[in-house]
């Protein structure tokens, strides 16, 4: 269980802003934040809008990746875009004190199915327990790989190319003071499909993900997600990397990203 009176939380709740710590940082730039929680936060911006009586599911979100997040002060806005009784449309946004729009995200929330067609979840990847944590990523760094989401290789390797599998797990609260909902946890981990299944070598190429799309089957449970991950990247077209995710009783969804693909 994360520890949610932890003062070296990812954020800081402000009065209508959130200030993302060094443990947001991702790997591309280092005044920038990772995907993960960035797609986290706007969730909890998601979750904060009024579902009337809890009949709804969130079944997807679109985050697009518009500029890089920097570290530091944002602002979080969300709305119901299109309400509804069975299907509603969310917004959300992260903008930089000076206005700038950098993250937005479109979700669906659906009327839940009132019945059972039988389909049973895909068995998840082996682990996490009996994995070792990927000691590349040192816990104490202060980035978000490894310091504040713990990686546990179940297949393949992170800096290697081809599919690989992997566990993923919130070292520290996305928000001071407050435990990640099971939603918040799954997006803090989907956006890792590109990482741990590079088609591409890291030192020479950047694979940039300028969006992500997450569907939800079921909410997980306990603090693990697991991912399936495989990227793809034909000549002349677009990088496309994408993973079966997992709780560990089952899959739980998909999430698929667009990359950019380039020399450095």
């Amino acid at each position: 269980m994360i520890e949610v009176d932890d003062e070296q939380a990812i954020y800081r709740q402000l009065e209508r802003s959130v200030l993302a710590s060094g443990w947001a940082r991702g790997p591309w730039d280092p005044e920038a934040q990772h995907g993960g929680p960035t797609a986290a936060i706007l969730m909890r911006a998601l979750e904060q809008l009024d579902d009337l009586d809890g009949s709804l599911a969130l079944a997807r979100v679109t985050y697009e990746l518009i500029r890089p997040a920097p570290l530091g002060e944002l602002l979080v806005q969300a709305r119901i875009a299109r309400p509804g009784r069975r299907i509603q449309l969310l917004e959300a946004e992260l903008r930089t004190p000076d206005g700038t729009e950098v993250v937005k995200a479109r979700a669906l929330r659906i009327a839940r199915a009132p019945l059972d067609a039988g389909a049973q979840p895909a068995p998840p990847p082996p682990g996490p327990h009996g994995l070792e944590a990927d000691a590349r990523f040192a816990a104490g760094a202060q980035m978000y790989v490894g310091g504040a989401i713990e990686v546990r290789m179940a297949s393949g390797h992170f800096f290697e190319r081809g599919p690989a599998s992997a566990w993923f797990r919130l070292r520290r609260p996305l928000v001071q003071g407050e435990q990640p909902t099971a939603l918040q946890r799954l997006v803090a981990a989907a956006d890792f499909p590109n990482g741990i299944s590079a088609e591409v070598d890291w030192g020479e190429y950047l694979f940039i993900n300028p969006d992500l799309t997450v569907h939800v089957e079921r909410e997980p449970r306990g603090e693990w997600i697991g991912l399936e991950a495989r990227t793809r990247i034909v000549r002349d077209g677009v990088g496309i990397a994408e993973a079966v995710l997992h709780d560990q009783h089952g899959r739980v969804g998909r999430s698929v990203q667009s990359l950019y693909v380039a020399r450095r």
